[in-house]
């Protein structure tokens, strides 16, 4: 049996809107933060984020999780670019030190120094701040969107049926799985698996993960094979399918398309004309 994200029916504006109009805004969106890493140009993708994310209704409790994992991956990943200035390098050509930490010892006669600099502490800003604006829209989506438009969504957005059922599918997949791995965990530690005490290298441990990864890799490969069949007994992709229910664009819902293809437009246009590249304070260049 297929199961969904956590979502639930909120009076928010998020899902005041219609689901196809938010997922080409979405789209929009996304595609124009890629435009830019200019810092100021950013902090506007990011307030449009924010704003989402407080009006979408949606409590700190039913997705701490996800929010957890995001903000502890960015941060860990803007502090490593930081320290190295890994991916900036194709963004800036020269470096200005603002301070450098020199440690007290020796490492087979190097002493390791950092180096602070205006240009790794900027592209570390600015990669956190884009980042986290294209996380954090995302994760809205599963939490905001109604498990039943998936495949009207999609099918609403031009795409043909066999697409939008699998995108449907793909998007229920994941808390499938994991409500299965879930199971499978408390069923092998009710039989006395102890998962906690597994020792030993890499491949000992994977080995020794056989009573979980086994069940519900067998699990979703039988489940697939039966939504087959099912899909196959109604003559599905023989001809085009029906839909049980059907969603109308409202005002509101062109009004944000609009929004979106404009801010789409407005970024190709100022990349173009060369605005929205790398960029440094300049009393941190003095």
């Amino acid at each position: 049996m297929l199961v969904s994200w956590r979502y639930r029916k909120r009076d928010s504006l998020l899902q005041s809107f219609d689901p196809r109009a938010w997922i080409i805004f979405f789209s929009c969106f996304l595609a124009s933060t890629l435009f830019f890493w200019d810092f100021r140009y950013l902090l506007f993708f990011l307030t449009i984020a924010l704003v989402s994310i407080l009006t979408s209704g949606i409590k700190w409790k039913e997705m701490a999780r996800a929010w957890i994992f995001i903000i502890g991956f960015i941060l860990f990943f803007s502090f490593l670019t930081f320290l190295t200035g890994r991916g900036g390098m194709e963004l800036y050509t020269t470096e200005h030190t603002l301070a450098k930490l020199a440690a007290s010892f020796k490492i087979f006669g190097w002493t390791p120094t950092l180096h602070i600099t205006a240009e790794r502490t900027m592209f570390a800003l600015s990669m956190l701040v884009r980042v986290f604006s294209i996380a954090s829209m995302t994760i809205l989506i599963p939490y905001s969107l109604n498990p039943a438009h998936y495949g009207i969504t999609f099918r609403g957005l031009g795409l043909p049926d066999k697409i939008a059922y699998g995108m449907d599918l793909t998007m229920r997949f994941i808390p499938t799985f994991g409500r299965d791995f879930s199971l499978t965990m408390d069923a092998q530690k009710a039989r006395g698996y102890e998962i906690e005490k597994l020792s030993g290298g890499l491949f000992a441990q994977v080995r020794k993960l056989a009573p979980l990864i086994v069940p519900v890799t067998i699990h979703a490969i039988a489940g697939s094979e039966d939504i087959i069949d099912a899909m196959d007994l109604r003559a599905f992709g023989v001809g085009p399918r029906t839909w049980l229910e059907k969603l109308t664009y409202r005002k509101r819902d062109r009004v944000l398309i609009v929004v979106g293809v404009v801010i789409l437009l407005l970024s190709i246009a100022l990349s173009l004309l060369g605005y929205g590249k790398f960029w440094v304070p300049g009393f941190m260049l003095g």
